[in-house]
């Protein structure tokens, strides 16, 4: 039952041995949605002009027509782009799309280039419809994805080798913008990260003073933290300029600009190339940020670091810390002043000022009750600017879980209610992107641990459509995760934001997790695919990554590549390493052939439970239909189970009569049959299997981390 298992390969030489032409010709041909015994690290590695020739043997004159000039033009709108370049999700008139997918993240430093994230998805199957990118602009101290240094495409991830073959991708914007079009040519939605935050001493920090919040400190004591001390270190940039000129002429700034510098009216971009030079010199641009920035934080001034959980607000120093980065800047290390378990300090990055602050200031405190529009506005603009101009499908917006107001989720919902969502409604509306969807990054945390109040309540509130969870943070035998699992899927049932059955992520990638791939990989990858009224996600490397029993080297480990640093003990020293555990490539590519010939037909089932995991018995099981939503009858039913523990279930009993009783009223429906299709264990063979009674099906044997999908022949009696 599974097209074309028989190419594939169970060593890495064999699989290397096996991609031949044969693999390409069926992807060619689109007899397949991947390119077979193609390993991860293979495929980022196939030279350039090889990878679109494959791409114009399946897509034809299409694939140039996504690298065309015009198309590339991040100045030309993604809307005014041909069909075939806009993507799967812009079919849609709304976002529900986002709640079924099955998402693949790419952190492009693993992948080395824009062009090595298309590559990639080559060995991805068509089940996976949609890529999250993360963070794709100018990183900031020790080369934070996450803490942004400026509006500008990140230049590290900018191909020389494409930039030779077609000259006008001179460019890390026109490649972001053709590596989009690419994916979108293939099937694939495309999401970016959106990020309330942004670098301490960002050019945007540096350029808007008034859109963050700012302190004084003398050594180790903040001695100011007033609501408007911005207008201070507005005047610190002045002093800057006067005495070092226009960063693009050389010259000096006139007094008229000086002066009108911080206004409202004054273009942002003239702005920008008078403190920091030509948006395409980077290095000179960076040099120039980190002089001004020294200029302000010598005289003790610096932005407010963001936080994480209650209580958030009220900051001290630490007088025994000291922090030297890359730059040799010494930074001093912020905490809590009356902590609570998840609170935490994000030394290099701070947050928009969204709100004005009570009583100036003096206890730390926001006044919700009035937003600064203006910041909202230029928040918003930014994002859908960045939208329209490359033609994303949907938003993961980091840190969603934030929630800061003491008395919790407001019964009424204000425009001014959450960034993240203000974002992805301005792209919805006013950025004429019905289908785009918002993503969230939070973990579904007990109420007041994360977030002031209900997780849930505060994301239906803002807007998002899928929330990431936390189930990647659980080993699949940890009776913890059993509980999640009821819980997610619970949520899914009964309320407006979906989570998904996250399978790995980057943050979850390093040695603190190995314990989480030493069972059940395939069980859990499975799940992720079918169970398919839950959305799904799984970051790069997991179906090739090594099983660690000691910590492996960072070079090993993506969340290595989530900063950028070659000192101390988070230090890479070379390219990310993909793992070489052949035999879980080999389960996962089988996985992938059998869901790419059933989940076209599955697409909008909707899963009966069976069986729900519980601690003692970590069995899932559910049953799937083709047949339109409302309809009933006989036919063809998938039921699939999975067993996530560390023991074989033997003669495992699967309730169907309530499943049966949906289908047509109660007693006319039975099971006639029931056919093994797939087993991700590849010694159990197809056929018939288990033993009928017209209330259940028992099954023999279900090995410990398997997954299972039979075919149920159900008729009239």
């Amino acid at each position: 039952m599974i097209r074309n298992a028989e190419l594939l390969g169970k060593s890495v030489s064999e699989i290397r041995q096996c991609h031949s032409g044969k693999g390409e010709a069926l992807y060619a041909a689109k007899e397949c949605g991947l390119v077979l015994n193609l390993l991860p690290e293979d495929a980022i590695a196939l030279p350039a002009e090889e990878f679109l020739a494959l791409l114009r043997r399946r897509y034809g004159d299409d694939t140039d027509t996504a690298l065309s000039p015009r198309w590339t033009d991040p100045d030309t709108p993604s809307r005014e782009s041909p069909p075939v370049l806009q993507g799967p999700a812009a079919k849609h008139r709304d976002a529900a799309w986002l709640r079924r997918t099955n998402m693949a993240g790419v952190n492009i430093r693993t992948v080395r280039d824009f062009p090595g994230v298309a590559k990639y998805a080559l060995t991805l199957s068509d089940a996976h419809d949609s890529v999250h990118l993360l963070p794709v602009w100018e990183p900031g101290v020790i080369g934070s994805l996450y803490g942004m240094a400026s509006w500008q495409i990140n230049g590290e991830f900018f191909s020389r080798e494409l930039a030779a073959l077609h000259p006008h991708l001179n460019s890390p914007a026109r490649q972001l913008k053709a590596t989009v079009n690419l994916l979108h040519l293939m099937g694939k939605a495309v999401g970016m990260d959106v990020i309330p935050h942004t670098d301490r001493f960002s050019e945007i920090v540096l350029a808007h003073p008034a859109y963050f919040e700012w302190l004084r400190r003398n050594d180790a004591l903040i001695i100011n933290s007033r609501a408007n001390l911005h207008e201070e270190v507005e005047g610190l940039v002045r002093d800057f300029l006067a005495a070092n000129g226009d960063a693009l002429s050389g010259r000096a700034v006139p007094k008229d600009a000086l002066e009108r510098l911080f206004q409202p009216d004054f273009d942002e971009e003239r702005r920008n190339a008078i403190l920091f030079g030509a948006p395409d010199k980077p290095d000179a641009r960076l040099r120039r940020r980190l002089a001004l920035a020294k200029a302000i934080y010598s005289l003790g001034y610096e932005t407010v670091p963001a936080t994480m959980a209650p209580p958030y607000r009220g900051l001290t120093i630490d007088p025994d810390i000291l922090h030297t980065d890359e730059n040799g800047q010494v930074w001093r290390e912020y905490s809590i002043t009356k902590p609570q378990s998840m609170s935490r300090v994000f030394g290099p990055l701070t947050r928009y000022k969204l709100y004005e602050r009570l009583n100036d200031n003096r206890e730390w405190a926001i006044d919700f009750e009035h937003p600064r529009r203006e910041v909202w506005n230029y928040v918003q603009e930014h994002y859908a600017a960045v939208q329209a101009a490359y033609g994303f499908d949907f938003m993961r917006g980091d840190m969603s879980h934030v929630q800061m107001r003491p008395q919790g989720v407001p019964s009424r919902r204000t425009e001014y209610y959450d960034i993240l969502g203000a974002v992805r409604s301005a792209i919805c509306g006013a950025g004429g992107a019905p289908w785009f969807g918002y993503f969230a990054e939070s973990f579904l945390a007990a109420p007041g641990v994360m977030g002031y109040g209900n997780e849930m309540d505060h994301l239906e509130t803002a807007g998002a459509d899928t929330v990431l969870g936390d189930l990647q943070s659980l080993s699949v035998q940890d009776p913890q995760f059993a509980r999640q699992l009821r819980r997610y899927l619970d949520f899914a049932r009964t309320r407006q934001v979906s989570p998904s059955f996250t399978v790995m992520t980057s943050d979850k990638d390093d040695p603190r997790f190995d314990e989480f791939y030493r069972h059940g990989n395939e069980a859990r990858y499975f799940t992720s695919l079918f169970l398919s009224d839950m959305p799904s996600y799984t970051a790069l490397n997991f179906a090739c990554r090594d099983t660690h029993h000691s910590p492996a080297p960072n070079e090993h480990y993506t969340k290595s590549y989530v900063i950028n640093t070659s000192t101390g003990p988070k230090a890479v020293h070379g390219p990310f390493v993909f793992g070489k555990n052949s035999r879980l490539f080999y389960g996962i590519s089988r996985i992938r052939l059998f869901a790419e010939n059933m989940l076209p037909r599955l697409r909008e089932a909707v899963p009966h439970l069976l069986l729900l995991p519980e601690e003692e018995v970590p069995i899932l099981a559910w049953a799937l239909s083709a047949a339109p939503r409302g309809t009933s009858g006989s036919g063809e039913y998938l039921l699939c189970a999975v067993n996530f523990g560390c023991n074989e279930a033997k003669n495992l009993r699967l309730p169907l009569r309530r499943f049966l009783d949906s289908i047509a009223p109660a007693g006319e429906m039975s099971l006639r049959s029931v056919t093994l299709l797939f087993s991700t264990d590849d010694t159990r063979p197809p056929g018939p299997y288990g033993e009928l009674d017209k209330d259940w099906l028992t099954l023999p044997a279900l090995g410990a981390g398997e997954g299972c999908a039979f075919c149920a022949q159900v008729v009239n009696l």
